[in-house]
């Protein structure tokens, strides 16, 4: 498997077709690809999180932004084998191991929420590092991220959420870390490390969510999403910002309208 770097918007299509997610991450610094006879079978994007440094130094506190990167999307053609993507992560290691040596380390996280505690990386010989708890709202089965409600005035309360018409859950997210350096700095890292890295994996049985009701926190089933997201209520809060600057305000617009709606 012959890996090379493409473009960003290259990327990006192949990502929208067949990522769940759609978004490019913001902070790509380099983007992976496989092709075949000129055509994108894989892409592996890699960058940054929203924290670089205190990702890294709260992972592995003597390092810093320019010893990792961290995968931000991962994407192969749904029409290659099954075992395609422990292949091409495996090629994009060597690829960066050999062309970007002062990388120590690849990290990255799982996504819990939607039902992924990582096999992918598992089958590519990760280390796992125990998870978090993280949340995010729904919406008809769309996600949308917490940072979206900075936009009407921050996060609705439980009362909002019902005018809106939101679930607001908790799940997991896994970390994962594949070691580029020797090993015996890799020794020294894990060392220092305040987790425990090992193999010790989890299955879809260590997958949790929490739902928030009126009366608290509940433990419910994995959240209704959809896989081709249209982002239509991010886009929507964006709309209604520019007349109703408050989410107190937008909920009950939104509240009025399901009202004046016919059923």
């Amino acid at each position: 498997m012959k890996i090379c770097e493409i473009d960003v918007k290259e990327g990006y299509r192949l990502i929208h077709k067949f990522h769940y997610l759609k978004v490019f991450p913001k902070l790509t610094k380099v983007v992976l690809a496989e092709k075949e006879s000129n055509k994108l079978q894989g892409v592996m994007t890699l960058g940054f999180g929203v924290r670089p440094k205190h990702t890294i130094q709260k992972l592995f506190p003597s390092l810093d932004t320019t010893d990792y990167w961290e995968i931000g999307r991962l994407v192969l053609d749904d029409k290659l084998p099954r075992n395609s993507e422990s292949m091409f992560i495996s090629s994009c290691m060597k690829y960066i191991k050999k062309n970007y040596p002062n990388i120590k380390l690849i990290f990255t996280w799982a996504d819990g929420m939607l039902g992924k505690p990582g096999y992918v990386y598992q089958g590519s010989n990760f280390l796992y590092g125990g998870y978090i708890w993280t949340d995010c709202y729904f919406y008809k089965g769309e996600r949308i991220h917490p940072r979206a409600t900075n936009k009407i005035g921050g996060r609705p309360t439980a009362e909002q959420l019902l005018q809106l018409g939101w679930d607001h859950y908790r799940g997991k997210q896994f970390r994962y870390v594949y070691f580029l350096c020797s090993h015996k700095e890799k020794k020294l890292l894990l060392k220092e490390s305040q987790f425990e890295w090992s193999t010790n994996y989890p299955k879809h049985s260590d997958l949790a969510w929490k739902k928030r009701t009126e009366e608290g926190w509940i433990v419910s089933r994995e959240p209704h999403y959809t896989s081709h997201m249209n982002f239509a209520s991010t886009t929507k809060i964006y709309k209604w910002y520019k007349n109703y600057p408050t989410l107190e305000s937008y909920a009950k617009e939104v509240s009025r309208e399901k009202h004046l709606t016919p059923s």
